[in-house]
């Protein structure tokens, strides 16, 4: 609910969530049916789309609590339902009429020939494969009916295999990939070994601690969007739903920024300090994917993420002058610190912090300690004060 929130606050249009079975992300906490009909109410009053993932590929044992759930999708009021399997598809024709059907990326979607097989089967919406090249997307856009819509990922992690259709996590943990729950093995380090010495290990690089043969870079389209919707994608997908709250608010108010600048200044180049929002979350070495020539890359020599900013408190209120901070990492007085809040981010200098007892202090070392910053700067309830790593 956390991460959702920070969705709306931040500026989406539409968010997307999974319920505690069917969906691809097994590992986040998800919704139970109350909290799913808590978050349509929040999301609709705020006038914003829910869609809920229904993109696993079941077996049939599954499949018999499938109907209830969607038909409880409908009743609360879910705008959306993301399908990957096309038996899923049919019950959700029967089922949950009404609601729009999203085809999902796992589905591997490629031509428009088969999007528009799934138009066909009801679908009102492709999001397309990770793996198609932002030239032929504009050709499935010219191929396909006018009100199926194109829906593409722009930001997050890029899988190794295709569409996520991965068994490396089945046969290494017995964690079926395509049911949710992928421990994701290709980010793990490899060495080679020789079959009569199994206990000595071979870097399959000449020089390091191991390789990363299978660790692909991750994904930010943000410069690209005027071309992602002149090529006909009208939605654009980020993922968030195994990230934090602070990565979800980081990375969708710098999408939203960006739409509305590239909206106001058509054929000029991103500011700057839109652009370096996308560095100060917790991400891998990023890269266009396959939208352009050369594909995403891979970063072969670590596996870890590249961390530049943490925070170091939110917002928990005002009091005067008083800004009422609660500690997520450790911070020190005088330090500068970036305040990001809807509508934007601006620095500050932490001159004044006092404890609970409003007496003076010089750090806030201990986790969500309550700490008085005094300020005139117009620091929002909710707000994420980040300082720079190390």
């Amino acid at each position: 609910m956390e991460r959702l929130e920070a969705a709306v606050r931040y500026g989406a249009d539409a968010v997307y969530l999974g319920g505690k079975d069917y969906g691809m992300r097994a590992a986040p906490g998800n919704f139970t049916r109350e909290e799913l009909k808590r978050a349509v109410e929040l999301c609709h009053g705020s006038g914003v789309r829910v869609y809920v993932t229904c993109n696993t590929l079941p077996r049939n044992h599954e499949l018999r609590e499938l109907p209830g759930f969607l038909e409880y999708c409908k009743a609360v009021g879910v705008d959306g339902l993301i399908i990957s399997d096309l038996g899923v598809l049919a019950l959700a024709r029967e089922h949950a009429p009404g609601v729009e059907l999203h085809v999902s990326t796992q589905t591997g979607i490629v031509n428009y020939a088969a999007a528009k097989a799934c138009y066909d089967l009801g679908a009102r919406r492709v999001v397309l494969a990770r793996e198609v090249p932002l030239s032929e997307i504009k050709e499935i856009r010219e191929n396909i009916p006018p009100d199926l819509e194109l829906e593409a990922f722009v930001h997050g992690s890029m899988c190794v295999s295709f569409s996520g259709r991965c068994l490396l996590s089945n046969y290494m943990t017995g964690r079926d990939a395509n049911r949710g729950q992928c421990a994701q093995p290709c980010r793990w380090e490899y060495y080679l070994t020789e079959k009569k010495r199994p206990q000595e290990h071979f870097t399959i690089v000449e020089q390091g601690d191991g390789t990363y043969i299978m660790n692909s870079n991750d994904m930010c389209m943000i410069e690209h969007i005027p071309r992602l919707i002149e090529a006909g994608v009208c939605s654009l997908k980020i993922e968030g739903r195994a990230k934090s709250a602070y990565y979800v608010a980081c990375v969708t108010a710098a999408y939203r920024r960006a739409i509305d600048f590239f909206s106001r200044h058509p054929g000029e180049s991103l500011p700057p300090e839109i652009l370096e929002e996308t560095g100060k979350i917790s991400h891998r070495a990023y890269s266009t994917g396959f939208y352009f020539s050369g594909g995403p890359g891979q970063t072969t020599d670590r596996g870890q993420y590249i961390r530049d900013y943490q925070v170091a408190a939110m917002c928990a209120g005002r009091m005067g002058d008083y800004v009422v901070l609660s500690q997520r990492n450790r911070f020190f007085r005088g330090c500068t610190v970036d305040v990001l809040q809807p509508g934007g981010a601006f620095t500050g200098e932490l001159s004044e912090i006092y404890n609970e007892d409003w007496e003076p202090i010089e750090s806030a070392p201990h986790a969500e300690m309550r700490v008085y910053w005094k300020t005139g700067l117009p620091v929002e309830e909710g707000a994420y004060l980040r300082i720079r790593a190390g």
